[in-house]
């Protein structure tokens, strides 16, 4: 744990915002002295300002922000000051780099891993993308590779593999910003499939190789782990949005009738009774006592089915081109709110060919069952990452003789003379 997650798991209370395109959500936890977590305080509102991930409305999305933050806080009888936060667009990117040093001799220790994760966790943040994580997956000793935790070993070399992953700065500005209207500090910013990984995987998993595919509003974002540590993140800008505009197009209904038909009617499989199954759609502009048109379900079917299609061969596609695909195994978690539509994960199986199932947040107590689904993977995610960051580097203190001030610091001291 870094030092400011250390600080505020003394304090007992921990917070997290995910902002999302179709909702805003708030957890507010309780940890006991083992690090269970218990949710004392829920909030969610209908996404405002937020498309495909991205900020587009400050004064909108300050507003939603601010109401599912302030329900959470009458829930838990708490005032909050900071918030973990989600980042669901910047298009997040990964990299991995080795670093090695010589040692000095004698056994390693604290320090000497602490010197090298914080020289190579560090990465100058420019007006185009920013560090967000910075996370070891692997030491090497005098050559010697799969190392966990080299400390009391003895040699004349120790490296580190760093697996680095890095968002649009603008992305991350507006995201800061717009919390931090709200009168509220930003705690850390998590990549949102590393989040919804953390929210859902169990241990085994993450040594062994999964894939975590969080299918939201408007984005759908892939996170790979393996041996204990994500090694890659990515996005595609489609989400369940995206199969609503569809529905509304191609059948000419209301948005609103359109995400209600999809949520009751929708289906990524056909089958032979879709067509003697009946659907009412209410039209476009029509008059309250106008007819509506009735379609067969096969109608609806037929749009559904291809926009997912189109999001799992993106995701396959992304996998492939990654090289991490076999390294991740035959294992696939699939969460986020568009993953509860019938006939995903049957589809997911036959596309990405791998063992499948549906994820939901764990590690928790308290959490009621209207918040216990998949679309609140990522909000439990975010408060498991308040307690344990799982050895982020870029969350290390900065030694006393570096005075070097990193995005977070630059952009809090922007926002205190702005605000």
């Amino acid at each position: 744990m870094s030092r400011a997650h250390k600080t505020l798991a003394r304090d007992g209370i921990v917070a997290a915002l995910d902002v999302g395109s179709t909702k805003i959500c708030c957890f507010i936890g309780e940890m006991d002295e083992l690090g269970i977590i218990r949710v004392a305080g829920i909030g969610h509102q209908a996404s405002k300002g937020v498309k495909a991930g991205a900020i587009i409305d400050m004064e909108a999305a300050e507003q939603a922000v601010l109401s599912a933050v302030h329900a959470a806080e009458q829930m838990a009888d708490v005032t909050v000051r900071s918030v973990f936060v989600n980042l669901n667009g910047g298009h997040p990117a990964s990299n991995s780099h080795y670093f090695e040093h010589p040692l000095r001799g004698g056994a390693i220790d604290d320090g000497d891993i602490r010197r090298l994760l914080h020289e190579c966790g560090t990465e100058a943040d420019d007006s185009v993308r920013s560090l967000i994580h910075a996370i070891p997956v692997g030491y090497k000793v005098d050559g010697e590779n799969g190392i966990r935790d080299p400390r009391g070993l003895h040699g004349s070399s120790f490296g580190v593999r760093m697996h680095k992953v890095t968002a649009a700065t603008s992305a991350i500005h507006n995201l800061v910003t717009c919390v931090s209207r709200c009168l509220l500090d930003v705690a850390d910013v998590v990549a949102n499939p590393y989040a919804a990984g953390l929210g859902c995987l169990v241990e085994d998993e993450i040594d062994l190789g999964v894939t975590v595919i969080d299918m939201g509003g408007g984005t759908t974002s892939i996170a790979v782990f393996y041996d204990g540590a994500l090694i890659y993140v990515d996005s595609v800008q489609i989400g369940g949005n995206h199969v609503s505009n569809d529905i509304a197009r191609g059948l000419s209904t209301p948005l609103p009738q359109a995400e209600r038909m999809k949520t009751l009617f929708g289906n990524c499989l056909s089958s032979h009774a879709d067509d003697r199954e009946t659907i009412t759609v209410p039209q476009v502009g029509a008059e309250e006592d106008a007819r509506a048109v009735q379609i067969p379900k096969s109608f609806l079917v037929g749009i559904v089915a291809p926009r997912i299609e189109e999001t799992l061969e993106l995701v396959r596609a992304r996998l492939e081109a990654s090289g991490l695909d076999k390294l991740a195994g035959r294992r696939v978690v699939l969460t986020g709110g568009a993953s509860q539509l019938p006939g995903v994960a049957e589809l997911a199986r036959q596309i990405l060919n791998k063992q499948v199932r549906l994820g939901r947040p764990r590690g928790l107590t308290g959490l009621a069952e209207a918040t216990s689904g998949p679309a609140f993977s990522a909000c439990a995610g975010l408060l498991s990452f308040a307690v344990d960051d799982r050895g982020d580097a870029r969350g290390l203190a900065i030694p006393k003789n570096d005075t070097t001030g990193g995005f977070f610091s630059r952009i809090g001291g922007w926002l205190r003379e702005n605000f």
